[in-house]
């Protein structure tokens, strides 16, 4: 559905009854059907909505999938070896398109348009094989040492297949907790597989 605005209603207006030009010139400059510019002089309407019944290709219509597949192939490669626009309009005219390039560059901006606002498929896994994931995170908590609340850093070691879980408190943070923490959560966990073993 598309509107004429106050402006290009006032435009067709002065064209047809000041300027004395016809209907077809008007309807040919503004590219508008014949029938919707002969309504204007005709009504006093300040706005006139109109549909087309079919939008225009201007010669597109059967390169659509030639293109479409160069535009496919063009979006997988790496950012830097990708070609322009123009590289791929040369290469739809060496199949034999005869239309202009305003055509292939405005279905070119339709067609990223709609890609991009297309989701794209993900697939999280919900189960894992016997040491293939493990996870490891930092926390703090405020504990009671010797009557006095403490921050203390708490390590959280799991493994993702048997559930397994492993946590140990620190009284500061430092690189060396990390290493510590990993250590004896694998010494307590026997090692992945072990403890994935153990706990099926």
């Amino acid at each position: 559905m598309e509107m004429l605005v106050v402006e290009t209603i006032g435009r067709i207006r002065r064209e047809h009854l000041v300027t004395g030009k016809s209907i077809r010139e008007i309807a040919r400059d503004l590219k508008l059907s014949r029938n919707t510019v002969r309504r204007v002089p005709r009504s006093d309407e300040t706005s006139i909505s109109y549909e087309r019944v079919r939008q225009p290709r201007r010669r597109l219509g059967r390169w659509k999938a030639d293109l479409d597949r160069l535009l496919v192939t063009n979006a997988a490669k790496a950012a830097r070896e990708r070609c322009t626009l123009i590289r791929r309009f040369e290469e739809l005219r060496d199949l034999g398109y005869e239309g202009g390039y305003d055509a292939v560059r405005r279905y070119a901006r339709t067609w990223s348009r709609d890609r991009a606002s297309q989701t794209p498929a993900a697939f999280v896994p919900l189960s894992f094989a016997p040491g293939e994931v493990y996870q490891f995170d930092r926390s703090h908590a405020i504990v009671a040492m010797n009557g006095v609340p403490t921050t203390t850093k708490v390590t959280h070691s799991r493994l993702c297949h048997s559930q397994t879980k492993f946590v140990r408190a620190y009284p500061r943070e430092s690189q060396e907790i990390v290493f510590d923490a990993y250590d004896r959560a694998f010494a307590c966990f026997q090692g992945t597989w072990a403890s994935a073993r153990s706990s099926a």
